[in-house]
């Protein structure tokens, strides 16, 4: 069997999705170290990575001081 050609465990793409899944934003080096990818297809991956990261940021964001509002109970004296 030659495995030279095959390429290492995580450069495939069922392992960047997984790293994305698992440690998001913090995977983009694979992308850019992967030999498979074009300079274009890293762009792009970069792009949509940080897109992602942005407005899933934003969603946590904005359900914390949801649920910090919910819970504030004033205080009567």
């Amino acid at each position: 069997m030659d495995n030279q050609n095959q390429p290492k465990w995580y450069f495939k793409t069922w392992s960047l999705v997984a790293s994305f899944l698992c440690i998001g934003p913090f995977m983009l080096p694979l992308v850019w170290a992967n030999p498979r990818f074009s300079k274009k297809s890293k762009i792009i991956i970069t792009v949509g990575v940080l897109i992602i990261t942005y407005v899933l940021t934003e969603l946590l964001v904005k359900s914390l001081k949801t649920i910090s509002s919910y819970y504030q109970v004033p205080l009567e004296i």
